[in-house]
Order: C-alpha cells, then structure tokens, then sequence
C-alpha cells in the first residue's frame, strides 16, 4: 500500500467497485510477491498491524517488507488506454541472420508462443527485438524488456526511446524515479518484477544464463508471474547452460540460432597460454612474465586491453604492479564507485589497460580492444562467462579482429568447451553462408 500514489479512500473506493483486489502478502508458507517458501528465508515480529507475531519473508525484504498481514494490492479494472500508431523510428538494416531470427520473433509475438534466440556475442540482438516490438504494440500490447543487470538496462533505455518516441517507456530498477509510473514498454531488472502480476503481453528476458537469474528461482517465479496466461516469452542468450543446449538439440525447445556477428566476421577463437604458477609470481611482488610480455606489447602498440582476474583481492593485490609500469592502469569490479566513469574512460581510450573481475564479462563494447584472462583454470571462470569475456574481442565492424589469451595453469574442461563453443558457432555460420572468412 505504501507504494501506491494515491490516498487510501481513494484506492478502498476502486476496490468497494471490483477494481482493486487486496490479497495476503504471505499465504500457507508462500510468499506471495517473490514466491519464497524456503521455511529458513522468513523472519518473525511483534506485528503492530495485526498486533500478533508476524511472518515475513526475508528474499525480497530489500524491496520493503512482506508479511503475512500485507495487503498486495492487485489492479482488476480496465487496462489504461495503449497507443497502437506510435511511430517506429528505426531506419537500420538487419544482416540475412537477424532479419531471420526476427521474422521468428514476430511470429512468436503474434502466436503468443515461447520462443528462446540463442545469438553470438556481437550478433545484434537488440535490433532482432525491434520489428516484434513493434508488431506488439501495433496490436496494442504491452512489452517488459528485462535482464538482470541495471547498467544493461540505462543502456537500453536511450536507444528504445529513440526507435519508439512517442511509446510511454519507463526504467525501473534500485532507485528508480519511475517506479510509480505506466509505460506501455518497461525496461527493467528481473528484481523488480516482483512487483508485477500478469502485466505484459510479450516478456523479454535478455542474458538468461547470467548471474543472479539462473541461479535464482524467485527471479524465475518473478518473471513467470508478470506475463500474462496467454503471453509470448522470448529469451535471448549467447550463452546458453548444457541442459538448455541439450533441449535445442534434441528439438525439446523452440530456438533460432544467430551463430554469426552482424558485420559477418567470425568470433576470434581463444588461444591458451600456459603462465606457470601465476599466483606464487603475484605473492613475490611479480607479474607472471608471459602476461607481462603480453601487457607490454599492448602498451608499445596503443592497444586498448582488459585483463580479466578470478578475484577483486587478486586483482587489488596486482594492480601496483602494473601502475608501477604505466600508472593510468586502472581497476575495476562491482562496488568500486567509479565503475562507470572508469569504463567510461577506457571507451574513450583515455586508459591504456583495464584491470577487471568478471563484473565487464557481459555489456561492454570498446572498438579494437585485446583480452587476456589470468588463471582461466579457476572456477569462475565457466564456460559461459569465458565465452562471454572472449565476446569482448572483435565486435567492431572497423576492428573485427583481435587477440583473446586464457593464460593459465593447466587447461580445464570449462576452457576447452568455451574454445569448442566458438569454433562450433564459427563453423554453423561458415555453412549458412554468414560470413565472409573462415
């Protein structure tokens, strides 16, 4: 109740008329917002509401409390008027690939059918989503775009303004502004689609095998919960889990495959290198030399690079160590507060080398750039997230080429099948005529 604009006799007067419904927050051990019913993830209190000893459910207590005498307010009325002539302001071309996997998408739009896109890093998958974006709303449906990550979402937000202008278009995600708002297109982070209930028409969920959403199954339930019964959920992926390629496989799950970037360049394939024991080298105060010579040979040639590292307390150990050869190397990881401006920086070639933990393994483009990963045998490093790191190389139509290394301490499965992932989509789009060079 607390998050709804509008007084409270106000808000009794729709219900009195069937418009609004109030149900429990908490209902036979269930959660009834995030779908939480672990017995260990709810806390207890001294309820001044009820005036009893209240449950609550600690998953989603970052949003404000839920108890078991919270009203969830849910709006049963006539959906607000949504325009169906908004303008579609894309003039773009899509590659024979993306045209194809959006004619696919249309067709699960208007069939209301699922519907995964499984595209390499670099494919286009945002300009995939335009034509059955607005194949939704043309029927006057509403579209929640989400993806677990908030800076994804504030990068969306301006080019989606752009191609629909005249769509009512709001960001949500922690502190947003708009959270009290209506849009006939919502960008979101899959958290804050807890506070949806059988909202949108058409669901979009981006990066599905990112952290935390595939590990988490509130986030899940959260999604399942805000489309609506007869709805389209599209998934987009580059890098999808064994079981889930599996189902591709076997024809369990209806996908189309976008195995080829849009400037029809392949995916430059990891070479490993063997480094020794990297760590022992950091402990005595030392960059491991083939990284070293690595590093040097950026900096001789104005190559930007990152340097990706299994740990912040690894990387923060390291990082004098590269300062003392050139000190505008910087670091980054998730709860530095200058992430942004320092990833800012290095688009702008204003940094010559970024040191970083896996937080810029996805979303990030900077035309040119080389990549090497320190101790690619550690367990972070998955194969989706060194699929996603060796993404990073080659995006630029101007640069499609560049230098991706696993430098390592002994080869694991996870670096093999990242290598054998690449050179699988490499080849499926060398077969469909995709690209120009094998």
């Amino acid at each position: 109740m607390d998050e709804v604009p509008f007084d409270g006799a106000l808000v009794h007067e729709h219900y009195r008329h069937g418009y609004v419904s109030y149900g429990p927050g908490v209902k036979a051990g269930i959660c009834q917002r995030c779908g939480n019913g672990s017995r260990g993830s709810f806390g207890e209190f001294e309820c001044a509401r009820c005036g009893k000893s209240c449950r609550y459910c600690r998953n989603c207590l970052m949003m404000g409390r839920v108890s078991e005498c919270t009203p969830l307010l849910t709006w049963n009325g006539p959906p607000p008027h949504m325009k169906d002539d908004a303008p579609f302001a894309w003039e773009g071309t899509l590659s024979p690939a993306q045209q194809e996997a959006s004619t696919e998408l249309v067709t699960a739009v208007k069939e209301n059918r699922d519907l995964l896109v499984w595209a390499v890093c670099g494919a286009g998958k945002t300009e995939v989503l335009f034509e059955g974006i607005h194949e939704a709303l043309r029927s006057g449906n509403r579209v929640c775009l989400a993806t677990p990550r908030t800076d994804v979402i504030l990068e969306l937000s301006p080019r989606l303004k752009k191609v629909f202008p005249e769509t009512d278009l709001i960001t949500l995600y922690g502190g947003s502004e708009e959270r009290q708002s209506y849009g006939q297109i919502v960008l979101t982070t899959t958290h804050q689609l807890f506070r949806f209930k059988e909202a949108f028409d058409v669901m979009i969920v981006d990066e599905v095998d990112a952290f935390p959403y595939s590990f988490d199954s509130s986030l899940q339930y959260a999604v399942e919960k805000a489309r609506k019964p007869s709805s389209s959920l599209i998934h987009l992926t580059a890098t999808p889990d064994a079981a889930t390629q599996r189902e591709c496989r076997s024809g369990r799950r209806h996908h189309f495959r976008i195995p080829a970037r849009f400037h029809r360049h392949p995916i430059p394939s990891p070479r490993f290198a063997w480094c020794g024991n990297w760590q022992k080298s950091l402990e005595k105060g030392k960059i491991p030399p083939p990284l070293k010579k690595w590093m040097l040979q950026r900096l001789h040639t104005s190559t930007p690079a990152l340097i990706f590292f299994p740990s912040v307390a690894i990387m923060n150990k390291a990082l004098p160590m590269f300062k003392a050869i050139h000190p505008l190397i910087e670091s980054v990881h998730a709860e530095d507060p200058e992430r942004k401006e320092k990833v800012m920086r290095m688009r702008k070639f204003e940094m010559p080398i970024l040191l970083t933990t896996t937080i810029l393994e996805r979303g990030v483009t900077i035309p040119g750039i080389d990549v090497a990963v320190l101790g690619a045998e550690e367990t972070i490093f998955t194969e989706s997230a060194l699929v996603q790191i060796s993404g990073r190389v080659g995006r630029s139509s101007d640069h499609p080429d560049g230098d991706i290394v696993y430098f390592h301490h002994g080869k694991t499965g996870e670096m093999i099948k990242a290598r054998a992932h690449i050179s699988d989509m490499n080849k499926e789009a060398g077969k469909r005529g995709l690209i120009d060079a094998t």
